[in-house]
């Protein structure tokens, strides 16, 4: 059998991608549908403020080998060995750190509570280690089906354990014990799908050749961690656990949304570029074609939701959840451009810039912090516009850096993109003149503001005669055929 094309392994990955984040996200919608209507913000709240301790440890635990791995042209089994060792002893250290250290944190936030719901939700360390090595493999042989089989089982078992616990009246425990069992059963599923297999050989030598590019990667990480979580430590801290519920759910919202085309582009973009690594011209085509991928789902996905969100927010997890509604809208106007965060990253790790990234990432931690700060006696919402809007500034530092690599210009990536964003809003802007003539009743207009928004958008993507979407539907309807 002839060896498939990068064309053929792109448009591979990109489907089981995209299936696995479609499927995901359903899931996701299903279990926090159940969750958002036995619980309360108070119990989001106190799980969000452990995020960032979590996020942390799991980087650190990470150290960036997973991209070091892909960016190697040979591997050996002792690589990957090493990397596992690595993790797996890392991640039992960091629990017991953690487990020590939970009593400060109770302390910092001033919630005793956080004492014993820190110590569930960090048991995830003492598994998730085994699945890092594995999980590198199954990203670098763009195994994309294994992974999307993985996840989604790791997730059903995760819903189904909080949901459980959730009904039973351990309240913010079962959002714990989600989190941990997601991660624990992902690990273990890894190591099983995975055709590498971890021997008794621990020999942590191959781990240098990868410090260099891991080590700066590493610190680039923990900064992005930082700057996703420092708002809820902020309003954990100065504000109270409700109101972070509130952040934390509109968050989440938009988070089960990027995630889907994120899921599609992250899972192919640093192995497919790195093939074409050699031909600069050939990648800065791939690298454009993906930016057009990608604004073809985000910008219909992420408006697409800011326009619903009331509506939705209300139907499916009722009104006392209406406060979260803002913070969804504005981080919908965050989300719709995520994905170019992803393809301008990977593009820099495919020619080992680790060190750009971190000064990339350092610079706008420092930014966010110092505009959050600024911003924290004009309210809420001001300081959260101010956040995004750093967010943006970071993104014109990575297409500078990525335009030195391959040429690609600012007004390029701009025509790549505009076709989808002036058509999702040209969509909304129609669909909310048709609304606006309706009597209101929130199930007619969700109904009538998705399908007009959705059957705009397609039309003026098929009479415009899109690539990407002509590509997308003949895909689609070959696979059927086969």
């Amino acid at each position: 059998m002839a060896e498939p094309t990068l064309k053929q392994k792109t448009a591979k990955g990109l489907f089981w991608g995209g299936l696995s984040s479609g499927v995901q996200q359903i899931l996701n919608l299903v279990f926090g549908l159940v969750l958002a209507r036995i619980l309360n913000a108070e119990d989001y709240g106190m799980v969000g403020m452990l995020a960032i301790f979590s996020a942390i440890a799991g980087t650190i635990q990470e150290s960036g080998f997973t991209a070091a791995l892909t960016n190697q042209k040979e591997i050996r089994k002792e690589d990957y060995n090493a990397v596992f060792w690595f993790s797996a002893l890392t991640g039992i250290t960091f629990y017991i750190m953690l487990f020590f250290c939970a009593p400060l944190i109770a302390r910092f936030y001033e919630r005793p509570e956080l004492i014993g719901l820190s110590r569930v939700v960090f048991l995830g360390f003492l598994l998730g280690g085994l699945g890092i090595a594995s999980n590198a493999y199954l990203f670098k042989q763009l195994m994309a089906k294994e992974r999307a089989k993985i996840d989604i089982i790791a997730l059903l078992c995760s819903g189904i354990v909080g949901i459980t616990l959730a009904l039973n009246d351990f309240a913010y425990y079962g959002l714990a014990a989600q989190t941990t069992v997601y991660v624990c059963v992902g690990s273990l599923l890894k190591l099983y799908f995975s055709p590498w297999k971890p021997s008794l050989q621990i020999n942590f030598q191959p781990l240098r050749k990868m410090f260099g590019f891991g080590s700066k990667l590493l610190l680039t990480n923990i900064f992005t961690q930082v700057n996703n979580n420092v708002m809820s430590v902020v309003l954990g801290k100065f504000y109270n656990a409700q109101l972070l519920g509130y952040y934390s759910q509109g968050q989440k919202w938009m988070v089960m949304g990027n995630m889907f085309i994120g899921g599609m582009i992250s899972g192919v973009a640093q192995p497919v570029l790195a093939e074409v690594v050699e031909d600069k011209q050939r990648q800065a085509a791939v690298f454009r074609k993906m930016v057009r991928f990608g604004a073809f789902v985000s910008f219909p996905l992420m408006l697409g939701l800011a326009f619903v969100a009331k509506e939705l927010i209300v139907i499916l997890i009722g009104e006392k959840w209406l406060p979260s509604v803002p913070f969804l809208q504005l981080f919908c106007l965050w989300g719709m451009i995520g994905y170019m965060h992803t393809l301008y990253t990977n593009l820099l790790m495919t020619y080992g810039r680790s060190d750009v990234y971190l000064k990339g990432m350092v610079g706008g931690g420092v930014l966010q912090l110092a505009i959050v700060l600024a911003a924290y006696p004009l309210g809420i919402y001001p300081m959260v516009v101010c956040y995004i809007t750093a967010y943006y500034l970071l993104l014109l530092f990575w297409h500078c850096q990525c335009s030195r690599l391959i040429g690609i210009t600012f007004w390029q990536i701009g025509r790549d993109i505009l076709p989808y964003a002036g058509g999702m809003a040209i969509s909304i802007a129609v669909s909310y003149g048709v609304v606006s003539l309706m009597e209101y009743n929130r199930f007619a207009v969700l109904a009538v503001k998705i399908v007009s928004v959705a059957f705009l958008y397609l039309s003026m993507m098929w009479v415009s005669n899109s690539v990407i979407f002509k590509e997308m539907v003949t895909y689609i309807f070959v696979r059927k055929r086969k």
